[in-house]
């Protein structure tokens, strides 16, 4: 009774949470040029796919085509909103690769390192030409500690998981990639932001009743702790609920909700006007057991809400696929 009463308590702490940080991120938006990841969750921790200790290694691709302009949550076309450039759209082919090593049950910690193949196309207005930048780079790790603990419940036992993240992105991405013609890459387009961010967050894993089938919830606060080169990127916040259910042995069916907040960027070198927003989308995927230590899968996501500030590029639609690896 004391155990479930204090896990009762831990998890009512890791859902306010995760609300502060829908409420908290209220006013706060993304990046004009389309610089992008997926929002979808392979934290494999959070939904159970796998608890024993031990390594694991994820490698998972993104393709996000942003070819959609928008004002608020309404789509416009190129031109309609008078700009100094019009944005044609970015197309971002991200490769992102994670080492996760569990020593116990309750403590693990997981290094991400994300590769990003980008092309994005705008129009200059008072050049009159169209510019261009197309290029391969790594972008800024992330280093994140968690503490996790479990409890069952029931007379059939309901395992209940709550765990607290903690870590740091570091600044280890350019921030001045040039085109053909020299022209530097808008702050948003580069593959770092040259800051180093505060990364906390929680989440909850549970059983249901339905057999062979769970539920997760997760939030994530970025906050930058300082500038680069009078840019600071705006505050992150992000929170995922998704289901996943084993309809074989080998065979999982997942849905997720996935949502994202982002806060105006600032400084001389930012895009205040043309930066942050509120986004929504809802992601189906499929997970395969290609053997007991090799896991493939694949997402699509679907944009549900869209909000932006100013003018800014969107997708309609991303996909993800990938495999995890226990070792």
């Amino acid at each position: 009774m004391v155990q479930s009463k204090r896990f009762e308590a831990s998890f009512a702490i890791a859902m306010a949470i995760a609300a502060n940080f829908l409420l908290v991120s209220a006013g706060v938006s993304h990046a004009s040029c389309g610089a992008a990841f997926c929002m979808v969750n392979t934290n494999w921790n959070a939904q159970g796919a796998w608890t024993e200790p031990g390594a694991r290694f994820d490698l998972r691709y993104e393709y996000i085509n942003q070819d959609q302009l928008r004002s608020g949550s309404d789509k416009v076309a190129i031109g309609q909103i008078p700009r100094d450039h019009e944005e044609i759209k970015t197309v971002n082919r991200n490769w992102i690769a994670n080492l996760d090593y569990a020593f116990n049950s309750g403590w693990g910690v997981g290094v991400t390192a994300p590769v990003g193949d980008r092309d994005h196309q705008h129009f200059d207005n008072g050049a009159a030409q169209f510019e261009r930048w197309k290029f391969t780079n790594f972008g800024d790790m992330r280093v994140l500690g968690r503490y996790q603990f479990a409890t069952a419940t029931g007379e059939t036992p309901q395992i209940n998981i709550a765990g607290f993240n903690f870590g740091v992105k570091l600044p280890t991405g350019k921030t001045d990639i040039v085109n053909s013609s020299g022209a530097r890459a808008e702050r948003t387009l580069q593959p770092g932001t040259g800051t180093t961010d505060l990364l906390l967050g929680a989440y909850y894993r549970s059983s249901l009743p339905l057999r062979d089938s769970s539920w997760f919830i997760q939030g994530l606060l970025q906050q930058p702790l300082n500038s680069f080169e009078e840019y600071r990127p705006g505050r992150r916040a992000s929170v995922d609920i998704g289901y996943r259910y084993d309809w074989t042995p080998k065979l999982g069916l997942m849905l997720q909700l996935n949502a994202l907040m982002r806060g105006r960027d600032s400084g001389v070198q930012a895009e205040p006007a043309d930066s942050g927003g509120k986004f929504v989308s809802i992601s189906p995927g499929l997970s395969y057991a290609v053997t007991k230590d090799l896991q493939a899968y694949t997402f699509v996501q679907k944009a549900a809400y869209q909000y932006v500030n100013g003018v800014q590029l969107t997708a309609n639609w991303s996909g993800v696929a990938g495999f995890s690896l226990r070792f």
